[in-house]
């Protein structure tokens, strides 16, 4: 009797508190998961190894979606208190430019070495070095995330493909689920859960860079409307060399190459390779070749990448011998730094969130500068683990109580235009101040106040409502992010890594914090997590 009541009772709240979405699916969990590239996989496995009941939910298909599936993935495999792993710390501690933490990075790597270890324990099969021996360092990203798929079936993983979030719900202030919509039946989904990771990866603003196309900083939204803080959105000025008629962005082959100006003339090659490309582009046409690699290393390239070499073949092109024509696509923070804000166990700035891999900030993990492939992969695994180990500890420390929880959808930033812009036109507007070079690339005080301004008044075509579709929320989210990183940037009054100002070339000692950011009607952004509090947000 008294559990018909207890049911009567919940089912009472659920509907009282829910009465403005409609759902046609309604599922319950301990850990919600949304996004399925590596870190989603790892934190939903990690979080169904440790009790929980888990949903994942993946905006594509479990195992081709996100930046990873488009290709090979490197990753650092280091056994612990070797020469390899310091080497691999103090790389990290050169590039970060004075924004990396040692203990953080060894952490990262210990983590990724086990879960490698791990990965072979199951039966996922390596590629082999020369000598025949399973070479842990590299992994086809298809192969990497339909095994991880597999295993989280094996595991009791519920997974939603095809269904992106369209925002979470919360209980006092406490994150305890989302509701999204299936993009291939067009019905609404629901989960209430006890906790809820957050990995749908970066933003690269839809800049036809590999693998980008579903990364439009869709998690950062939802979060920031819960009242997350992110953090070093500045440094999202990562652009890949691609060529021309490629959306490929594998940089390694450059290593190898030869650039030539407008008018074929030799480009002088020390220094960074994209800012050399960059300086070049913004004068005219600049062509390659790979004519500095010999012919096992060709080989070596083509077996090992051959999705970069795909392109070429389709066009007939040599491209170890004829010149082909290069460019930059942006990658934001797919390949960036900046993300929400965690903490060492993956925990974002609100309770019952965590955020991991390309969502999550990793300024302690690379600092100012891209972590490129194997570090951010090693960031993915890592944080995934920490993140899924955490909700499942959050899940359990709710009980039973988590079930009976009235719940409440934040209200969502979107957009309602009748009349004045679609979707397509504010992404094409928002792109005009994040892609190009002379604005993403590198920025001045008077071009980011000149987009500050134009990204503001875009968001006063924003309204509150509770859904508007997936395009829009897209839309909403990639406005959101590209205000977060301009705010952040004129903040940082200094050039430091993919962070690249021209009216302040120079470094200052002083800058070695990260500057948080946040808020949707009014964005802040400072030097440290206090800055909110100091404007009265």
């Amino acid at each position: 009797m008294a559990l018909a009541f207890f049911g009567f009772l919940y089912r009472i709240l659920i509907l009282y508190s829910l009465w403005t979405i409609t759902v046609d699916l309604n599922l319950n969990a301990d850990v919600l998961v949304i996004g399925g590239g590596p870190a989603g996989c790892w934190a939903a496995l990690t979080a169904a190894e440790n009790g929980a009941r888990v949903v994942l939910a993946e905006k594509g298909y479990v195992g081709t979606a996100g930046a990873t599936a488009a290709g090979n993935t490197t990753i650092i495999h280091t056994p612990p208190d070797s020469v390899l792993r310091q080497e691999a710390i103090g790389r990290r501690v050169a590039r970060g430019l004075g924004l990396v933490e040692p203990e953080r990075v060894d952490a990262v790597l210990q983590e990724t070495y086990t879960g490698l270890n791990q990965l072979s324990a199951w039966g996922y099969r390596f590629p082999n070095d020369d000598h025949g021996t399973p070479f842990f360092g590299s992994m086809r990203g298809v192969d990497y995330l339909r095994f991880m798929r597999q295993r989280l079936i094996k595991m009791g993983v519920q997974i939603l493909d095809q269904s992106p979030a369209l925002g979470l719900l919360q209980n006092d202030g406490v994150v305890a689920g989302a509701h999204g919509e299936s993009r291939l039946s067009g019905e609404a989904w629901l989960v209430q859960a006890k906790a809820v990771v957050i990995s749908t990866g970066g933003c690269a603003f839809l800049s036809g860079a590999l693998g980008t196309n579903n990364l439009t900083g869709d998690g950062y939204l939802m979060a920031a409307e819960a009242g997350a803080a992110l953090s070093s959105m500045e440094f999202t000025g990562q652009y890949g060399i691609s060529p021309a008629h490629s959306s490929v962005t594998k940089g390694i082959i450059y290593f190898w190459s030869s650039f030539y100006d407008a008018d074929h003339r030799l480009i002088e090659t020390k220094g960074d390779r994209q800012d050399i490309v960059a300086r070049h582009l913004v004068k005219g046409p600049v062509y390659a070749v790979i004519d500095k690699a010999d012919p096992h290393l060709r080989e070596g390239m083509r077996r090992g990448q051959p999705n970069i070499f795909v392109p070429f073949d389709r066009a007939g092109i040599d491209p170890f011998t004829q010149k082909f024509e290069v460019t930059l696509r942006h990658e934001g923070t797919v390949r960036g730094t900046g993300g929400l804000s965690i903490d060492a166990l993956g925990a974002t700035t609100v309770p019952g969130l965590y955020a991991a891999g390309d969502a999550a900030a990793r300024d302690q993990m690379t600092g100012a500068t891209s972590g490129g492939g194997g570090p951010n992969a090693s960031w993915a695994l890592a944080t995934g683990v920490w993140s899924g180990k955490s909700a499942a500890a959050f899940a359990k420390s709710i009980g039973l109580r988590g079930s009976a929880r009235a719940l409440k959808a934040p209200r969502e930033a979107v957009f309602r235009q009748p009349g004045k812009a679609d979707a397509p036109d504010v992404i094409a507007r928002i792109q005009e101040h994040i892609l190009p070079l002379d604005r993403g690339f590198y920025r001045s005080a008077s071009r980011l106040i000149e987009s500050a301004t134009a990204l503001d008044g875009l968001w006063c075509d924003a309204s509150r409502a509770v859904s508007a579709g997936v395009r829009a929320r897209e839309a909403t989210a990639m406005l959101a992010t590209a205000r977060w990183i301009t705010a952040s940037a004129r903040v940082r009054y200094e050039s430091r890594g993919i962070h690249r100002r021209i009216d302040v070339a120079a470094s200052h000692p002083a800058w070695t914090v990260p500057v948080t950011s946040g808020g949707l009607e009014r964005v802040w952004a400072g030097p440290d997590a206090t800055f909110k509090e100091a404007v009265g947000q």
